[in-house]
Formats: C-alpha cells, structure tokens, sequence
C-alpha cells in the first residue's frame, strides 16, 4: 500500500510538472502572439503617419502647379493653410450674430460659465447631443482670450490640493473621458487636472472632447491644464469636414495651449519628450502661438517684392530659408524633401541635399517634420532664432524615449528625436527636476515606465487599436511626489472575455490590417517576388519573402513569425507568394482601371477623401469629372506614379455610373476599399441562412 501511494505521488507530480510545462508554453506562445499583433498596429499607425506627411507634402505641390480649380488657382489650398480667417468670423462678437431657434433641443450655454453650464454640456453629450454653433464659437473665442494671458509652461503646486490627476492622450474618445470624470471626479479646486495633449483626430468624438475640456478650462482656469499634443494641428484635422472657418478657429486656439506643465519645480509634464538641446528657459519665451505646424511666424523670411505670388504664399506655409524665399518654386523641394523623412516614401522621389546645420546634434540632409500631419520636411529656417524656437516645439511635441544612450533622428515618425536615459538625467539634473511625464504613445497597460524610472509614459484612450488591445490610464500625484497609476477599460464586452479570446480579436483585427497593407502594394511586391523567382514558379523561400516584404513596406515586422497567417507552403517547403492576395478583393471591381492605378487608389484612399472634401466646397458629395481629371493627375504626378491620362479619364467615366458629369464621392469610396473575400462568404452565408427561416 506504501508503494502503490509513493507511486501515486510520483505521478501526481509528474502529471503536475507536464501540466506546468504545458501552461508555460502556452503562455508564452499566446504572449508572442499578443506582441506581434501590437507590432502590426502600432508599426501601421506609424505607417498612417507617413502618409499623411505625403498628404500636406502634395498641398504644397498644389501650390506650385495647380492652375485653376472652380475659378481659385492655388488659393483652393493656401486658403487651408493660411492662417487668415474669414473677416466675418475675425470678430470677436460674431457668434451674436447666430440665433439659436426655438427648436434647438441641445444644450444652451450662458458666460462667463457655470457648474450648471458644464453638468448641461456633459449630460447633453452623454446623450449624443449636439452643441449648437453659435456656443461652439463662443466656446473657441472665451478660451482663445484666456489662453492668450498663459504662459509657455504652466507651474503648479500641489501644496494647495490633496492631489493632481495627469491625462494622457484621448484622441477623440468621450467615453474615456467620462470614466475618468466618473472614477476621479469632475474638475474642481479639489480634483485638478492636466491633460497631455492629443485630445482630437481619430475618435468619433473629437469635437465633443475638446468642447467638454475647453469648458472647464473656462470654468476652473487654475484647476484644469491643457498641454498642446502633435494632434492639436490644423491640416491632420482636416478630415473633421466641419468646415475650413471652424478649422481655422480651431487651430488658433490649438495654437495658443501651453507646452509644458512642471509640478512642484520637480515634475516635467510635455506631450512628447525631450532632445539634447531641450532649454526650458527658452521654451519658457517663446511666441508659441507663432511656431505651428500649418502656419509660420510673421517674421518669417520675407521674399522680395517682385518674387511671384505662390512663393510669398510658401512663406507662410512652408518656413523656408530665405534663399528658398526668392528661388523659383518647384515641385522637387517637396517632394525630396518629404522623402528624406520617411523611409516609407516612394522610391522615385529623389533626395536633393540640403547642407546640415553645424548646431544640430543629430542632423539629417533637411530640418525634421515639426508635425509630421501637416508639413513636409523642408530646409531649415532662417534666421537662426526661429530655427532654434521651431527645434524646441518639434522636439516637445514629437520626441520618443529610448533603451540607448544618446540623442538620435526620430526616423521612424519622421520628427522629434529617441531620447536615451542620458539625455534624461542631464535635463533633469540641469533644471532640479526629478521626474518626466509624457504622452505619445499608445501602451497595453495604459502607463510603461523607462530609464530607470525618471520617465513615465501616460496614454488614456483605451481600446485605441482594437476592442481589448489596450487598457487606458491616468496618473495622481500628491505632495509626496510619488504617482499612483489607475488603469480602466471602456468597455462591457472585453470585461466578459477570456485573455486568450482577447488576444485572437485583437489578433484577427491586426492581421485584417496588415493584408489590406500587403494589397495596396501588389504590384511592388510581384516585381520584389519575381526578381527572386527567375524561373516563374510562383514560390520564393521564406527568408526571401521576408525579404521582399521588409524592402517594400518597411514596417519591420516578424515577418517569418507572421507567415503561416499571410501566406501558404509548398510541399517543398517554399512559400508561394501569390497566395499573399488571395483573400482581399476590391469593394467594386472596375476592369476599366488598370492595376497601376487601382492600387495607387486603395493606398491613398484616406488622403484622396480628405483632398475631394476640400473640392467639395458646397459639401454635396459630388465633384466634376473635370475636377476629379485635374486633381488626380496632379496628385499621381506628385506620388511619382506613372499613369497616362487615358487611364485617368478611363477612371474617371467608370466612376460616374449615371453618366451625368459628377462623381458620387461615396460611390468611389466604396469602389476602393479593400474587402476581405471570407467576409462576403460570411454575408452570403448569412443570407441564405436568413431566407431560410424567414
């Protein structure tokens, strides 16, 4: 009996250690699973970026060579970038001039404003409520004249409040605003708040969070801090289409926030992080409402009197050097220029140098982005002070902390710098500081802590990628300095699903992602494929085609990892790369439009939109063909695409399906959006299993 239990025991145990084994293994399978699926969207949210530096680099293309668009020549897209707003708006008084009828069922506002005001705006939004125009404008003009009496870096004390709550980016999402207003209360004298910037752009609810934040702004100026984020920036939030007037008022408020908040002389709060050459007594004088990213200051390099109007218009677009000024304007500086900033850009815009700035530490061939949304990169400013004040806000604003040591070009977002934990400790010993928070970056738990513990990232949108793929958090800190994390995630259903069912929905949605990105560039990637495939058989070994992928689309991913979901085996264990496509389609098929363009279509899509919304004045959903022609033959020339004007006209006449001269925007869309095959299975399958129980 003494045997038979020793041997029970020892099978027990080995039963336990196998059990055990078995655990681990998949835990750090699911683990591996769970990183790459945030590679992919943080690797694709990056990618966004650089193409919406493709975006304003074609504005300013625009400018140079468009001729004539609905009688406007270029002052279609200087009037977007301008900073001149409509006279009639220009009045501080004009929202007067609005009524407000009877049969306005949303929230009315009376100023200076009220806890009863606020409460009627946060409830009314809770209930999908609309804020009236003439509130809105007040709302924009009460904050602008506030913000303007503020200086560059605000000081706070917590010797006059129990604690201080810190935000991170929301980008858009009012229902993380609410949880935090709901679990830490609503701004008050005894609840202070600082928000990290990023409030806007791609939310639902952009609007909605900016309103509720700038109200209490105006209600608690010493409780509630609002830090300028790289969002807060006029040409990314174009795709609003509330209107250029509104935009423009937008962004002179956005424009006036301040940069930096410090608590206690000790604690660093900016959006994004800091570079070798940060100097918070510089920032500190700073005419910050001058260093924008669609706008340049006034006392920019002026050209000379006889220099043609589309280069004094670039003056104030684009803070070129004084002998940019007065050259003769060309398509190739904006487009070269924007191509040395991202290695995501078409191989056909070529480089031209540009000599480095002996001051900079870290130099490339041109100045980096300021606000990689609304700027290509362009040669350095002149003079030197407002080069040094332009490096101050984009290094603020756009910088990202690294393991190493050292101060480098911020290559992967195209501005900023990677601060390593050097750089760190040499600010905060130079100014008495003892710790930095930032923003910036999207991270699983809502908060990361790096370089040793004196830099915290914040992030308060949570599910920003996907439903489960990360928690929100924010940040108290009391009069021992010491912050308090509190993490949250809004939503009811990923409460409900198990860490593995989390991890395959936000999984599915990466690896959607990222073959919709492989489809957009077919083409580039056969003619990658075939160069190793010589002998047509439609397979490459693996390291190959990681090879090819990693060339092309640059997104530096695990591709070997990611193969058994992107493409198939062959016996002899080759992959056959046509199989990368074969679960993607166009949302209509058009066998008028040739491939060339069709992909060139798909991968700009988003920008295409935002460019036909502008063309779209009277907002009708419908362009001329005339329009469409012009337009897209400027934009493919400025991508370095090579299609024909046949092609052009061909899309053209098969887009406008009731041949009556305009093109249904929505219509286009919709023709070029990449759909997933199995997702139509899916649809006909349900279909069919609806006709038979109906």
């Amino acid at each position: 009996t003494l045997c038979s239990m020793n041997l029970m025991v020892i099978n027990f145990a080995i039963a336990a250690v196998l059990i055990q084994r078995w655990y681990r293994r998949y835990m750090a399978r699911l683990e591996m699973r769970r990183r790459y699926t945030w590679n992919i969207f943080q690797s694709i949210e990056y990618a966004g970026e650089q193409d919406q530096l493709q975006l304003s680099s074609f504005f300013s293309f625009m400018l140079d060579n468009f001729t004539q668009l609905n009688g406007n020549g270029p002052d279609l897209i200087s009037q977007l970038l301008d900073p001149v707003v409509d006279p009639w708006l220009d009045k501080e008084t004009c929202y007067n001039l609005i009524a407000v009828p009877e049969s306005y069922t949303g929230p009315r506002l009376s100023f200076p404003l009220s806890v009863s005001d606020t409460n009627t705006l946060l409830g009314a939004f809770k209930e999908q409520q609309t804020l009236h125009a003439r509130y809105v404008l007040q709302l924009l003009y009460e904050t602008k004249k506030l913000l303007k009496q503020m200086p560059n870096i605000i000081h706070l004390s917590t010797s006059y409040t129990k604690e201080i709550t810190i935000c991170g980016d929301l980008h858009g999402r009012l229902d993380d605003l609410l949880l935090i207003f709901y679990k830490n209360g609503l701004p008050s004298a005894e609840t202070p708040y600082v928000f990290n910037g990023d409030f806007v752009d791609r939310g639902k609810k952009s609007v909605e969070v900016v309103m509720l934040l700038f109200a209490y702004l105006l209600l608690y100026p010493d409780y509630m801090h609002l830090n300028r984020g790289n969002h807060e920036d006029h040409i990314m939030n174009l795709r609003w289409t509330h209107g250029r007037e509104i935009l423009q008022l937008f962004q002179d408020v956005f424009s006036l926030l301040p940069v930096a908040t410090v608590i206690d002389g000790k604690i660093l709060i900016v959006h994004g992080g800091i570079s070798d050459q940060t100097d918070l007594d510089f920032l500190s004088t700073i005419e910050r409402h001058k260093v924008s990213g669609s706008k340049q200051s006034t006392d920019c390099s002026r050209p000379s009197s006889n220099s043609s109007p589309q280069i004094k218009r670039r003056c104030r677009l684009s803070r070129q050097d004084s002998a940019a000024s007065t050259s003769s304007s060309s398509s190739s500086s904006s487009s070269s220029a924007s191509s040395l900033c991202s290695p995501r850009t078409p191989s056909c815009l070529t480089p031209r140098p540009c000599p480095s700035s002996p001051s900079m530490p870290y130099t490339v061939s041109v100045l980096q982005v300021p606000f990689l949304d609304s700027l290509s990169s362009v040669p350095p400013p002149s003079p030197p002070q407002h080069e040094r004040e332009w490096k101050q806000i984009v290094d603020i604003l756009w910088s990202d902390p690294k393991t190493q040591e050292g101060c480098s070009a911020n290559t992967f977002r195209g501005g900023g710098c990677y601060f390593g934990p050097d750089i760190t400790q040499r600010l905060l010993l130079q100014h008495g500081l003892q710790l930095l928070i930032r923003s910036h970056e999207c991270k699983q738990e809502g908060y990361e802590l790096c370089h040793g513990g004196q830099v915290i990232t914040i992030f308060s949108a949570s599910n920003y990628y996907e439903e489960g793929s990360n928690r929100g958090a924010y940040i108290k800190v009391g009069r021992e300095l010491v912050p308090r994390f509190y993490q949250y995630q809004v939503s009811r259903t990923t409460r409900k699903l198990t860490l593995t069912q989390r991890v395959r929905a936000a999984e599915g949605s990466a690896l959607r992602a990222l073959k919709e990105k492989l489809f957009t560039h077919r083409s580039e990637l056969m003619s990658g494929f075939q160069q190793y495939d010589q002998n047509n058989t439609g397979c490459v070994s693996v390291s190959e085609w990681a090879q090819v992928l990693e060339s092309v689309l640059r997104l530096d991913l695990p591709w070997r990892t990611l193969r058994p979901h992107l493409a198939c085996l062959a016996p002899d264990g080759s992959v056959e790369y046509q199989s990368c496509f074969e679960d993607m389609e166009p949302g209509i098929p058009l066998s008028q439009v040739t491939p060339n363009l069709a992909e060139t279509l798909f991968r700009y899509r988003t920008d295409i939109g935002i460019i036909f919304n502008i063309i779209d004045k009277d907002h009708s959903g419908l362009i001329s063909i005339e329009e469409f022609r012009h337009t897209w033959r400027l934009f493919s020339a400025h991508l370095g695409v090579d299609i024909d004007d046949r092609a052009i006209d061909d899309l053209a006449r098969s887009i406008d399906f009731n041949k009556d001269g305009s093109i249904d925007f929505t219509e286009f869309l919709e023709a070029f959006r990449v759909v997933h095959k199995l997702d139509n299975k899916d649809q006909q399958l349900n279909g069919k299993m609806d006709g038979k129980f109906s």
